[in-house]
């Protein structure tokens, strides 16, 4: 698998198309039996604000990284499963980045201004039924790699994948049947052997539809 530099994924942030490219349909949810598709609607007007990170920095060799976590288990409607860094908008937040910065500090111990992290963009909002989050994707760089530090009351595991993981070219992994219990198939990305579905790899496809539209 090629691999990007963080540079080249600012150049193709600045490049990207407007409207964005969509993700992959592979990624859609299919009702079974039969396969027909399950539309996600926009969100309602009484949906709450939300806002997740996709930061990108350099790996150890360079490459463009992104972080992930995998949620630990309790009482909700996402535990376990594996996120972007992210959460509801709190009053005190100037707008969709600050809270997106504000939860990578409490959940994975991200110091912005030691990273030298900056916002280049945003992906399409996108709505969560389970939780009725509209949740604004932001795109960052960081011009160093960060430490990252788990809070446990949140976070079971720090995750980090390779943007490429998410070109619209990578082999799908399909979800047949739903872990849930639900008469579901969809697609999903594999990161350390945890899969990465729902708004978590919608947000990631389109983030890895950018970057191929352009590189």
């Amino acid at each position: 698998m090629a691999t990007m530099t963080p540079d080249e994924v600012r150049a193709c942030m600045r490049a990207a198309p407007h409207p964005l490219p969509a993700p992959p349909a592979w990624l859609r949810p299919e009702r079974l039996p039969g396969g027909m598709p399950v539309e996600r609607p926009a969100a309602p007007p009484g949906a709450r604000p939300a806002a997740a990170l996709v930061l990108v920095y350099p790996g150890l060799r360079g490459e463009a990284m992104l972080v992930l976590t995998e949620r630990v288990d309790y009482e909700g409607d996402h535990s376990g499963e594996v996120s972007l860094p992210g959460g509801k908008v709190d009053p005190g937040d100037a707008d969709a980045a600050a809270t997106a910065l504000r939860e990578a500090w409490e959940e994975v111990g991200l110091d912005a201004r030691w990273a030298g992290v900056e916002v280049i963009g945003r992906l399409d909002a996108l709505w969560i039924p389970p939780s009725n989050f509209r949740v604004e994707p932001i795109v960052a760089i960081a011009a160093r790699r960060p430490v990252f530090v788990a809070d446990p009351r949140e976070v079971a595991a720090i995750l980090e994948a390779p943007v490429t993981a998410f070109l619209p070219d990578v082999a799908p992994v399909i979800i047949d049947p739903d872990p849930h219990g639900r008469p579901l198939r969809y697609g999903a990305y594999l990161v350390d052997g945890r899969i990465v579905w729902g708004a978590t790899a919608s947000i990631l496809g389109q983030f890895g539809a950018v970057l191929g539209a352009v590189r």
